[in-house]
């Protein structure tokens, strides 16, 4: 890529930090009031261990706890905020047309602003997750390799990005249809089951457990987590990964084919 290709797409960096730091106080009590599930949480599986005396597939009740402390950390730094409802308005309102008319990646430009949304949201609302994590710090307990903070980390990052192919891949269906809410809600329903934010998918049986390990889903959340709780190591660890890296490439060649048709289609109607 070319210095003057980084230089635009970082000024489109730019300015997406500077729209998306207006909503930093709505990110900020989206972030406090989604904390409040987590409270319900706790007391489900307070309640669950107490009627169970022991633990349940290597975890208890610290170890769970943890384990959702760090879904919502996860959470708030890789899933996208609307940025489908956004390009959905880019295509409905006829937006992209201006941007149809200038050397530029609409992928690539919709990226930078992912990125910069990202960026915002997490520096605002990581303080009340740290809060959280300090009042349950009794049940937080840090790898001691520190290989499993990279490994956590790439994973995270390649999470981030299948999300965000996969929310970009959704808003294209405005190419054809008027709204777009229904597909995102179906799409982001399997997301929430399988993803791991119910529940760990490694309490399901192992024979569902195989069948999710070769969905993109298992690898928008769960992944970057159970890497960094150790509960993927060795062989394991690195299928995950090679398997998160194939669904990344895909996601990614799928972005571009739906743009590709869409695009198609919208010049094709006149748009």
């Amino acid at each position: 890529m070319s210095t003057s290709r980084i230089t635009k797409y970082a000024s489109v960096f730019n300015i997406g930090l500077q729209n998306t730091f207006v909503y930093r106080w709505n990110y900020f009590l989206r972030a406090l009031f989604g904390l409040i599930p987590l409270a319900g949480t706790v007391f489900l599986w307070a309640a669950v261990f107490k009627e169970r005396g022991g633990g349940l597939h290597g975890y208890d009740y610290g170890s769970m706890i943890y384990y959702y402390l760090l879904t919502i950390l996860v959470s708030n730094l890789v899933v996208p905020t609307e940025d489908e409802f956004q390009i959905a308005a880019d295509i409905r309102e006829g937006q992209i047309n201006a941007l149809l008319t200038k050397p530029m990646s609409y992928l690539a430009y919709r990226t930078s602003i992912f990125l910069s949304g990202r960026l915002v949201y997490s520096f605002v609302t990581l303080p009340p997750i740290a809060v959280i994590f300090i009042y349950f710090r009794e049940y937080v307990v840090l790898p001691n390799d520190p290989l499993v903070y990279v490994l956590a980390a790439i994973s995270t990052v390649m999470a981030a990005f299948i999300q965000f192919f996969i929310t970009y891949s959704l808003a294209m269906f405005a190419f054809w249809i008027l709204e777009i809410s229904t597909i995102v809600f179906i799409v982001y329903s399997f997301e929430y089951f399988l993803g791991g934010q119910m529940f760990p998918i490694d309490i399901m049986p192992a024979a569902v457990q195989a069948v999710m390990k070769w969905l993109p889903f298992y690898y928008e959340l769960f992944c970057p987590v159970a890497i960094f709780l150790g509960r993927l190591q060795g062989a394991e660890l690195v299928q995950a990964l090679a398997i998160q890296s194939g669904w990344l490439l895909l996601t990614w060649m799928w972005a571009r084919f739906m743009w590709q048709r869409g695009l198609g289609h919208y010049q094709a109607v006149g748009g």
